[in-house]
């Protein structure tokens, strides 16, 4: 479980969407959150889903790798499948109805809704922003957008710094984390078994050394920052110069233009 998170990787490419500008990939990943909310209906569904698959197949990003991001998900979307399943109401009658337990066909409808939700959320927003971006490219679009805030004295430069910082040490803390948990079973520990408390008392072993080791690469980060005088702020000069291309805006106009479709569909209802 521990290797399928995959938030914060950057995977190098040559697609369309791995050449638009960050700063635009900010603002279609937005309007593809709100397209997905806004859905209601299964048609509308069906063309969101739609829109993701196509976005990862024009990202070129493997289907191997969208499936491992959603496997830590896995518990996320089997409770919130059955919390729909078991507590939705509907007219008429039950599908199934056994002692107090009462399954209806609006409660099975909202229960896929909510997992086409969740994976079409996952599956978008990654390839579009951190699967295809490199992390020095988000922090420079993130700050550029949020340039604005500066007249508001928010430190703009910052947040946009600590939220790279942030996405760059998941990967590393990760793989820190299953070399500490690899080590701990050599030594006879076990994770699986046994009570819950027992359970969580195991992951005390775990937590220390990763803690440990958290703030030793953030140390060291700092120092290293310190060491080539960095400061941020006004005067810092980047050596790659985000440009709008005409691509970018075409890629943002029909991307747009192909999400009111689909929202569109929301007028249009059948039966999965």
């Amino acid at each position: 479980m521990i290797k399928d998170i995959t938030l914060g990787q950057y995977f190098p490419g040559n697609s369309f969407i791995h050449k638009t500008d960050a700063r635009m990939k900010i603002l279609i990943s937005l309007i593809f959150l709100v397209s997905v909310f806004f859905c209601r209906t299964d048609a509308a569904f069906l063309a969101m889903l739609i829109v993701t698959t196509a976005l990862i197949l024009f990202s070129g990003i493997s289907m191997k790798t969208i499936l491992k991001s959603l496997k830590p998900l896995l518990f996320v979307i089997c409770f919130t499948s059955v919390i729909s399943i078991f507590w939705t109401k509907g007219e008429g009658d039950p599908l199934i109805s056994w002692r107090f337990i009462n399954i209806y066909l609006e409660g099975v409808r909202q229960a896929v809704f909510m997992v086409l939700r969740l994976v079409c959320i996952v599956s978008g927003s990654f390839v579009i922003l951190t699967y295809t971006t490199s992390p020095m490219d988000l922090t420079d679009a993130i700050e550029r957008l949020l340039m604005p805030l500066k007249y508001l004295k928010v430190p703009v430069h910052d947040f946009a710094m600590m939220m790279t910082i942030a996405l760059r040490f998941i990967t590393p803390l990760v793989e820190e984390t299953d070399r500490i948990i690899c080590a701990q079973k050599a030594r006879g520990a076990d994770f699986e078994n046994g009570k819950l408390t027992d359970r969580v008392k195991a992951l005390i072993p775990i937590l220390i050394p990763l803690f440990v080791s958290a703030f030793k690469r953030a140390e060291e980060l700092a120092k290293a920052m310190e060491c080539r005088c960095y400061t941020g702020g006004e005067g810092r000069t980047r050596m790659k110069q985000l440009k709008f291309k005409p691509g970018d805006f075409v890629f943002l106009l029909g991307f747009a233009a192909v999400c009111v479709l689909a929202l569109l569909a929301n007028n249009i209802s059948f039966v999965l």
